[in-house]
This record gives structure tokens, sequence and C-alpha cells, in this order.
């Protein structure tokens, strides 16, 4: 049986929170999209473990048995390489990822693992040519430095333009007026969403990486809350429009914020999801954070290495 094309979306600052509606914005938001993959249902605190025709979701444990808060910094790391980062760190850590844990970072994430193995692998965020030089090499995410390990940082505002990549934030406002590119187009994020399907097609792995949503969190604005988990709920519309019927949607977080509006990290479970037309039967679902890793290796049909910690069966 050949190998799905996957498409890997990492969600910065989403998990599943309780079921309260004055606390919970998945519950206030209007998600068509995600109700219809996961049988019509949100997962909450109490069914946080949901499943429909195309899609399940599942919760996943970001601590990591590490007390203290989860933070990107060492989340991202332990989502894109499988490895306990925040116990080889000796602490969560975070925004950005910490200079101790760039080495591992840099050599053993996903998209590093299936380049080395001979599959084809898509970064699809677009970045500004200048990005490494601009942050000097200091206040670094995850994706972005994993993906220039990889050799894989090389979509920029021409091939935005061209929707042959994709903004961080879905949509191009902030390439618009922040960056003051005003040449580029104005997108919906259903088209960013088709975009990005397309962009899986021509692949083995493709990865994307949403941040907006932890901002949203960080606002703690009810408000702001519904519109970020909107935009990703017509996001995931065209994504699913245009994927093809081969492939498998792999979403997941780093952390819980968005879920409960504290304006801080929660240690509620990270949110997890897959989805696609056809989901095998023998798909596991993650435990952890570091269980993204081996999963997406292993529907790649990449050998998992020594040091890899299988999922549970």
């Amino acid at each position: 049986m050949r190998a799905p094309k996957v498409l890997l979306l990492f969600l910065d600052g989403v998990g599943i929170g309780p079921a309260d509606a004055d606390r919970n914005p998945f519950l206030k938001a209007r998600l068509p999209v995600l109700r219809e993959v996961l049988g019509g249902e949100i997962p909450t605190h109490p069914n946080p473990r949901l499943g429909g025709k195309r899609g399940r979701a599942f919760p996943m444990d970001a601590s990591l048995g590490v007390d203290g808060t989860p933070q990107s910094g060492t989340g991202q790391t332990a989502f894109l390489t499988g490895r306990n980062a925040p116990e080889i760190f000796g602490r969560h850590f975070g925004p950005w990822t910490p200079v101790k844990l760039r080495p591992l970072l840099t050599s053993e994430n996903l998209m590093v693992r299936a380049r080395g193995a001979g599959r084809r692998v898509n970064f699809a965020n677009a970045y500004p040519r200048n990005y490494l030089a601009y942050t000097r090499g200091r206040r670094l995410a995850a994706p972005p430095l994993a993906a220039h390990s990889a050799g894989l940082l090389n979509r920029h505002a021409d091939a935005l333009a061209r929707g042959d990549a994709v903004a961080s934030e879905i949509i191009n406002t902030g390439w618009r007026v922040r960056l003051g590119h005003v040449h580029l187009p104005r997108i919906s994020p259903e088209e960013a969403g088709r975009n990005l399907g397309r962009i899986a097609g021509e692949a083995d792995l493709t990865v994307f990486a949403h941040y907006a949503t932890d901002h949203a969190g960080h606002g703690g604005t009810m408000s702001g809350a519904v519109r970020a988990l909107e935009r990703v709920d017509r996001f995931l519309g065209g994504i699913l429009e245009t994927l093809p019927a081969h492939a498998i949607l792999v979403a997941g977080s780093d952390h819980g914020n968005i879920e409960e509006l504290t304006g801080r990290h929660t240690s509620n479970p990270a949110f997890g999801l897959v989805a696609g037309d056809v989901i095998p039967e023998h798909l596991d679902s993650p435990q952890a954070i570091t269980d993204i890793h081996p999963l997406v290796l292993r529907l790649l049909q990449v050998e998992i290495s020594r040091n890899q910690r299988p999922l549970p069966r």
C-alpha cells in the first residue's frame, strides 16, 4: 500500500477546553467545517475524543511530566522532533526556541527526517527573504528554524503572490500592511486553504504553521478568540476542498491557550486532529505532543529511529 501524502498543520496555542461557553470560545464560534468533520460536536474536557466520517479529534499531553505551564519554545521543539524538549532543557520555556535546543531541533525535526529518507517535503509558509538576517538568529520560532535546517525556508512574497505559499496568519493582511507588500492580493481564508491543499498535493509531506490562535488567546477577549477560530475553520474548509483524496491532514498544537479565556497559556491538553477522505483504520491517536512526529513518519512509511518512542497500541 502506497504511503499517503501528509499535510501537517501546526496551530499555536490551541487546547481542549471546558464545556462552558462563557469560558471556551470553541463553543461560541461558528465552526461548521470542524463540526462536520467530527460528527457535529466539538471536543471539550468531558468528551475530548470525537470521531466522524472524515476525521477524529484527540487530546495530547503538553506538560510531558515537567512541572509548570507548557510554553511554545520547548513545546514546538517537542512537537517537531518527538523528543521531550522541556525535560531535556530542564523546564518549559518560550516563546522562542532556546539556543540549547536548536541543535536537536535542526537535526531531528520532521522535515529533515523526511527529506533524509528521500521524501518530497514542502514548507508552505511564506517568510521575508531577509527573515533570518532580521532576527539575527535570536527570537526564532521552531517551524521556520526547522524549515531552514531542511533547506525549505524558500517561499517568499513572489510565491505568496502566485498562491504558491500561505501567510502564517492565513490571509495576506499582515504582509500588505506591516511589511508593505501592497501588491499582494487580498485573500479569503477559504482561498488560502485551497492554495495549501494544492501545495500539499505536490509533496509527500507539507508543513504549515499558524500562530494567530495563540496571539488571540493572549488577547483574552471572546470576540478576538472567536474571530481567530472562525478563520481557521474557514481555512480548514478550503484545505479539505482541494486536499488530494489519498492525503491525510494531521493538525495539532504545542499547548493550550485560546480554548479558555485567561489570557495565558493553560495546562489543558493540546488539541489534535486527523482528517481526510480515507483515514487508515490502524491509525493510532497520539497521547502527547511528542507523538505527532512518529505518527507522521509512520504515515510516510519512514523508519522511526531508535531514540523515538513509538505510539502505544
